[in-house]
């Protein structure tokens, strides 16, 4: 029993060694940089808003079967090729922002094509193959910005253009145009977004039902349509209306909601499931309603309530605010990749990941799905970099692109992922592990060493060497399993003349 559990520890350390690392270098680092939680905390969360969604856009590939995606870069050019003309239009504001996400779709997706029907080509080789791509991208981006913007396309505009009028300027401002378009949209316009987004997918569903013939649980229906329009209209009691009118949630406030929210949620599920079982219907399926699980779901927001009055606590939630509307994105992206995984193409991304053989013997076009995949990473990690740029408020013009895909790629390896496998959970661990050592060790080696150059040179060295340590881990192992199968085979020959 002991020896069990000796070798399930020593499993569990091996394989979160990276993660037990950085998590002892980041405590490390914290103590030794002598700045208080309230410093550390806060800007950890507006780094959080700032690089998840674009961490979270190499999910895909992943899976796929297509390692790390190095060309997640040309993503970020197609954005900020998006964000240059419609500052360039005068567009402003949350319009302009949805505009330029407009913009940057069909490019990513043009992008996203080309790049995946490369890979088709270098099937194994993707990774080396996205990152020379990349290089290569960089120069037609540069050739874009430096010449045919002016020269070839004439522009008159002295804010972007440089004196001569041919060539972008180093640095674009965004103060003006979209600068906290999406981190500032108020949580009112977000509930009244959400309200009527509930009730037209209500009715088209209940309309699809009827549509169809299907059976619609009218009680089920209406029960939904009533909390939706509950809490819509908690919107027009003062004290609320006034408190969502800020675009920033206090953290304090973001965990009582949160917690409030899962018992409501539990009380909700509850009675959705009482109705259903005095008609006869009964749930199946993971998400299936299980009553001592919405019990523990209840104790744990009880204990998570409790802990905002430990003082400690309490000092650093009160002073970090969240960007609401970019949050939602965040949690959006995350649902949106456990949802794909369960539809028929993330199966098939799913099978292609795992044996291309396998895949092409059931029927899935291989290729395609690829190249499916590769579009999803572009698209978002555009939609990253927007995120990013409107959050920083400048686009640096000729360097903004060039460290997205290392940064990216070394916070999902940092959170536990590899070549091989990445979800959710790893992006968004790495990316507070990532960015807390990002934060605190410059800070820190100004106190170990009097220089904090030091500790800017030791993050990205750091960066540089999770990357590298786990392109040698999937490299060994490619090396390692042929030499297991040999020795199978090997076995299985002696087993037989004997």
């Amino acid at each position: 029993m002991n020896k069990n559990a000796n070798k399930k520890a020593l499993d569990f350390l091996f394989q979160n060694k990276v993660v037990i690392i950085f998590l002892i270098l980041c405590v490390g680092a914290t103590v030794a940089s002598k700045q208080p939680l309230t410093f550390v905390i806060p800007e950890l969360f507006t780094r959080i808003a700032r690089n998840s969604f674009i961490v979270l856009s190499l999910i895909i590939p992943v899976i796929t079967g297509m390692g790390l995606n190095f060309g997640i870069v040309i993503g970020a050019m197609a954005a900020q090729v998006a964000v240059f003309l419609t500052t360039y239009w005068g567009l402003t504001g949350i319009s302009g922002f949805l505009a330029t996400a407009a913009l940057t779709t069909p490019i990513a997706v043009f992008f996203g094509f080309l790049v995946g029907k490369l890979f088709n080509y270098m099937k194994g080789n993707e990774m080396i193959g996205g990152l020379v791509l990349g290089y290569f991208a960089d120069g037609l981006y540069q050739l874009l910005f430096l010449f045919i913007f002016g020269g070839v396309i004439k522009m008159n505009n002295s804010t972007l253009m440089i004196p001569t009028g041919v060539g972008v300027k180093n640095t674009i401002d965004f103060k003006d145009t979209i600068k906290y378009a999406l981190d500032t949209v108020p949580m009112l316009t977000i509930v009244e977004v959400a309200f009527y987004a509930v009730i037209i997918g209500i009715v088209c569903s209940t309309a699809f039902k009827l549509a169809k013939k299907q059976e619609v649980h009218w009680k089920v229906t209406i029960l939904e349509a009533a909390a939706a329009g509950a809490v819509y209209g908690l919107t027009f009691i003062g004290p609320v209306e006034r408190f969502l009118s800020t675009d920033r949630l206090l953290l304090l406030s973001a965990v009582e909601i949160g917690c409030l929210a899962t018992v409501l949620w539990q009380v909700f599920r509850f009675a959705k499931w009482k109705i259903q079982t005095k008609r006869g219907v009964e749930e199946s399926g993971p998400n299936r309603f299980i009553p001592q699980k919405a019990i523990a779901y209840v104790i744990l927001a009880a204990a998570v309530y409790g802990l905002t009055y430990v003082p400690a606590l309490f000092q650093v939630l009160i002073v970090v605010k969240l960007p609401v509307m970019t949050y939602l994105c965040i949690g959006a992206l995350c649902c949106f990749n456990n949802l794909l995984m369960r539809t028929r193409l993330g199966q098939n991304m799913r099978t292609v990941g795992q044996s291309r053989t396998v895949a092409n013997a059931a029927g899935i076009d291989v290729d395609k799905t690829r190249i499916i995949a590769m579009i999803f990473s572009t698209v978002l990690a555009g939609w990253g970099q927007l995120i990013f740029l409107q959050n920083v408020g400048t686009l640096s013009t000729y360097g903004a692109h060039t460290q997205v895909g290392q940064f990216a790629i070394a916070a999902l390896l940092v959170g536990g992922a590899s070549v091989q496998k990445a979800t959710n959970k790893h992006a968004l661990l790495g990316i507070v592990l990532f960015h807390t050592l990002f934060i605190v060790s410059p800070l820190a080696g100004k106190e170990l060493f009097g220089d904090p150059v030091i500790g800017e040179y030791f993050r990205v060295f750091v960066s540089y060497g999770v990357i590298a340590m786990a392109l040698a881990m999937h490299a060994w192992k490619k090396t390692e399993k042929p030499k297991e199968e040999e020795k199978e085979d090997s076995e299985d020959k002696s087993i037989a003349i004997a």
